[in-house]
């Protein structure tokens, strides 16, 4: 579902990204740890078509993400860590802006709007302007639009960054439906205790170079470490020596 292989991402003398390769297959959750300017989002971004590689290929779906991103966009759901909505938009206004962009039928995109707002609680304030919500509601509308067209992968740059408990939570269990249903899900986070809860497969990134991967489990005994978090410290440390 979700392919990279050797990708690399350059911003001048600095390779944010080095020949990375991993994959995500369906009904798996993927996450990707590293510490600030490790390439997380470099890497994201140009598996969502916002960047283009140096080098390298990925796809999304068999559809490569350079020669076709439109194919890849309509196959892709991205939430960045900066939320961007129109202020001037509704909530409903929002996610429904972004359903005609995807080709929606009226009727279809009506009912999707109805199933959204349920799912994730906008309700209460789907008449509201987004520049009057709070960052949980804002996070709840930009999911909710990222998802609108039910595409079969989810790429989440830090989902739950500024969130209280129970918008949190929110995102745990559409995370978790989510892979039910068999979508590949790609996300990263600084969070240890997400990574416990929900991913299958852990990805380290140091220096744009992925440094080890594994289950959660895996991590931990090949480092000998108590935690996770203790684990990712080792490599994370390792990596930058």
């Amino acid at each position: 579902m979700i392919r990279l292989h050797d990708i690399t991402k350059a911003y001048g003398p600095l390779k944010a990204v080095d020949r990375l390769s991993l994959s995500v297959e369906a009904g798996e959750v993927y996450a990707l740890l590293g510490p600030n300017g490790a390439g997380k989002t470099t890497a994201l971004r140009c598996l969502a078509t916002l960047l283009t590689p140096d080098g390298g290929s990925a796809a999304i779906c068999g559809v490569d993400v350079t020669h076709d991103p439109l194919g890849a966009r309509r196959r892709l759901a991205f939430l960045a860590a900066s939320m961007g909505l129109y202020e001037r938009l509704t909530a409903r206004e929002m996610i429904g802006y972004f359903g005609m962009l995807q080709g929606l039928d009226a009727r279809v995109l009506e009912a999707r709007l109805d199933e959204l707002i349920e799912l994730f609680g906008i309700g209460d304030f789907a008449g509201r302007l987004c520049g009057r919500l709070s960052t949980g509601q804002r996070q709840r509308v930009s999911l909710a639009r990222a998802l609108v067209h039910d595409p079969p992968v989810l790429i989440l740059d830090e989902p739950t960054l500024g969130l209280d408990v129970l918008s949190g939570q929110t995102i745990y269990d559409f995370i978790r439906r989510e892979r039910e249903r068999g979508k590949a899900i790609l996300f990263s986070t600084h969070q240890m205790d997400e990574v416990d809860l929900l991913a299958d497969r852990v990805g380290v990134l140091g220096k744009g170079r992925l440094v080890a991967e594994g289950s959660p489990a895996e991590l931990v005994a090949s480092r000998g470490a108590p935690t996770l978090a203790r684990a990712f410290l080792d490599l994370v440390t390792e990596s930058q020596a």
